[in-house]
């Protein structure tokens, strides 16, 4: 379980920092910028992906970029980080689309039949986001609706393509 979790911190980092510098600075019109800088709340997924019902929590740490961090504290117990790259949309004012990906570590709880007992199985993936986020002008309120795939690596190789979320976050 500690390799698990040393993995995926790694895994992070690396795909943090090689993003980071990969991506040429440019020019974001003024009305693309975020309205807000942070925000937490609550993910509702359709699905039964690792990474479902959650708390979110997004921090944009430069204009158009942001990191979403997903805790689910459910069957299966599960975190999740998303690097994500926000668009505006037209002249639709506080309305971007966003995209990214980023990875998950999960335990889900099953019953061993052989050993006549319950265990709790890691699960490590990769994840992919493309969405639509909106703030409110005049209240603390973001709402996102989006899709997230997740791709299960360690334990069974398993794939969820039907991960569509509608998160409500407080902005501050």
């Amino acid at each position: 379980m500690k390799k698990t979790v040393l993995s995926l911190l790694v895994v992070l980092t690396v795909c943090s920092a090689q993003t980071v510098t990969a991506q040429e600075t440019e020019t974001i019109p003024e009305s693309s910028a975020p309205t807000y800088k942070a925000a937490i709340g609550i993910r509702l997924s359709s699905s039964q992906a690792i990474v479902n019902n959650s708390i979110s929590f997004k921090y944009f740490f430069q204009e158009n970029r942001a990191i979403e961090a997903l805790l689910s504290l459910g069957d299966p117990l599960a975190i999740g980080a998303l690097y994500e790259l926000h668009k505006p949309i037209g002249a639709a004012e506080g309305l971007r689309w966003f995209y990214g990906g980023g990875a998950y570590l999960g335990f889900v709880k099953t019953y061993n039949v052989n050993k006549d007992r319950n265990e709790t199985i890691p699960n490590f993936g990769a994840q992919g986001v493309v969405g639509l986020d909106y703030k409110f002008s005049n209240i603390p309120l973001n709402l996102a609706i989006d899709w997230k795939p997740e791709l299960n690596l360690v334990e069974d190789i398993n794939f969820e393509p039907a991960a569509i979320g509608l998160t409500a976050r407080f902005t501050f």
